[in-house]
């Protein structure tokens, strides 16, 4: 059977068969306006997947045009992430390298009488730009002459005019039907600080004219980009060709960008989040931001396969939240340790136990070589109030009145006696059923139930975070993020655990036997452990 191929790698493999390129060239060029979310995972996966895949090569270039907004945290940031992901560029390179360059292009677009500056304010031009229905106005200053358009660029690039006052505009053609193709606006003055450049500048590129010139100057043989870019592809290609670039020339192609149910997909809102303290940082383990899952958790390989399985489309879809959530249980189940918890502790005694052992439990049975560790045992041990009940129902197989259970890695036990105050329980009096002992069990007797315990003298108190999307269910088509922020999507719960998580790392992620996947958080001390629930045992996906 022959392998499967999305549409992208279908048009790169026609490309390198006809010889129209000899190697590949993909970039990533984010904007260091904020941390890196879901949605660029998918981005990532495709540029830097595509350049492993046919043995290529993908740079990493920060889209640094409008200092206003960008930032060096954000750059490192980014950086971090790409590599928790586990990919390499070729070049690290920002759009104020080439600063320069293009400059000089706009100059040769004037000198071309392919570009004029204008006086017009943002609305005025907006005005001017007409529908899709009617051609647009063309402005009054589009005819002014070479010479004098020369001189007005040269002037905005002195320093002369206020941000705003004047801008550079391409001269293509007012009454296309691509309204991007409009006169769309080149170069903008704007006064600020640059993180890369300082103040060597006070004009700066669009996005729409510095990107082709980007990939055209880099050799990026394929520009891949969301879909929304679709329309803008006619100005790509009319500013690499005007701008005198040879062939071969990048060909951009879009593909339908990655959505996941109720999560918020909006760096502004995100940003809006961290302003606001809302959330405890762009790295909120609560956050979609790849920074947030990290520290939430999930593996950098559950990422790559959620985005591989969601497949490259030309439609924009949304994928449900339970899928990414299957694709990080499906790792965890494969490298996370089992380890010992109990939220809502009960005490038993064993009254007919005495002295003190270690039992051996099983780390991680899904393991390539099976290891195991020792857990202290003593006549006091807590399992958790969800494990026995007075009153059971039918086929109920843990702890109850006069019933058995088994003790993981330990002992079968029997219920003797249950102690209340008030109506709540507050001790068992239990027995070991002599010669139980799991892995030389001479007892005879079968039980159904095993449950998690932990040992009273060694066990550890720790702090856990439950975890719940940022976002409420959307009501009635609601679209406004603060309408629907969740203000209980983090509530902190403590829980006792075995004393094997005492030597446990920041970034250390384990399953809590029987509840779900948790990972040791950054804000942990010592004696003082946090953990960031990852995502629970049970898988809602259907496939």
């Amino acid at each position: 059977m022959s392998e499967s191929r999305n549409f992208i790698e279908e048009i790169i493999e026609n490309d390198l068969a006809s010889g129209k390129v000899k190697e590949i060239y993909t970039r990533f060029p984010p904007e260091p306006n904020g941390y890196l979310h879901v949605g660029h995972a998918k981005s990532l996966c495709i540029n830097f997947g595509l350049a492993e895949k046919y043995h290529g090569k993908c740079n990493l270039r920060f889209d640094d045009t409008n200092p206003a907004k960008e930032d060096e945290e954000y750059v490192e940031s980014i950086k971090r992430d790409i590599e928790w992901l586990g990919f390499k560029w070729d070049k690290l390179l920002f759009a104020s390298d080439y600063f320069d360059v293009m400059y000089q292009c706009a100059v040769t677009l004037i000198q071309k009488g392919l570009a004029y500056v204008s006086d017009e304010t943002a609305e005025e031009i907006r005005l001017r730009r007409g529908t899709l229905t009617q051609a647009g106005e063309e402005s009054p200053f589009r005819n002014r002459s070479v010479e004098e358009n020369l001189k007005l660029f040269a002037e905005m690039k002195a320093g002369k005019y206020a941000d705003g006052e004047k801008v550079l505009r391409a001269k293509i053609d007012m009454a296309s039907p691509n309204i991007n193709m409009r006169d769309p606006v080149l170069y903008r003055v704007l006064h600020a600080t640059h993180h890369n450049t300082g103040d060597k500048w006070c004009i700066y590129p669009m996005y729409d004219f510095a990107h082709p010139i980007e990939d055209a100057y880099e050799g990026i043989t394929h520009s891949i980009c969301t879909l929304e870019f679709e329309d803008h592809r006619p100005l790509y290609d009319w500013v690499v060709r005007e701008c005198g670039f040879a062939e071969p020339r990048p060909q951009q192609i879009e593909f339908a960008r990655l959505n996941v149910q109720n999560t918020i997909m909006s760096k502004r809102f995100l940003k809006k989040l961290v302003d606001e303290g809302k959330v405890m940082g762009w790295d909120d383990p609560r956050m979609p931001t790849l920074s947030g899952m990290r520290r939430r958790g999930y593996p950098p390989q559950a990422l790559k396969n959620f985005c591989e399985r969601v497949g490259v489309a030309k439609a924009n879809s949304e994928v449900e939240e339970s899928y990414l959530y299957s694709c990080v249980r499906e790792c965890l189940n494969l490298t996370a340790d089992r380890v010992m918890a109990v939220f809502d502790p009960v005490k038993v005694v064993l009254t007919n136990y005495q002295g003190r052992e270690t039992v051996s439990v099983e780390n991680n049975p899904n393991a390539p070589q099976i290891t195991t560790r020792q857990v202290p045992f003593g006549k006091v041990i807590y399992i958790d109030g969800s494990d026995f009940s007075l009153d059971p129902p039918p086929k109920y197989h843990r702890l109850k009145p006069d019933g058995y259970v088994r003790l993981k890695g330990a002992y079968i036990i029997h219920c003797d006696e249950v102690v209340t105050e008030n109506g709540k329980v507050v001790q068992l009096n239990c027995s070991v059923v002599p010669g139980s002992r799991s892995g030389s069990d001479e007892s005879g007797l079968k039980v159904k139930g095993v449950i998690q315990w932990v040992d009273s003298e060694t066990c550890a108190d720790v702090t856990v975070r439950k975890l719940q999307s940022l976002l409420n269910d959307a009501v009635a088509g609601e679209t406004d993020f603060s309408l629907r922020f969740n203000a209980d999507s983090m509530k902190t719960v403590s829980a006792k655990v075995e004393n094997s998580l005492l030597s446990a790392k920041v970034g250390d992620s384990f399953q809590f036997m029987r509840v779900g996947y948790y990972v040791l958080d950054r804000d942990s001390k010592k004696g003082s452990l946090v953990f960031n629930e990852i995502v629970g045992l049970k898988d809602s996906f259907k496939q």
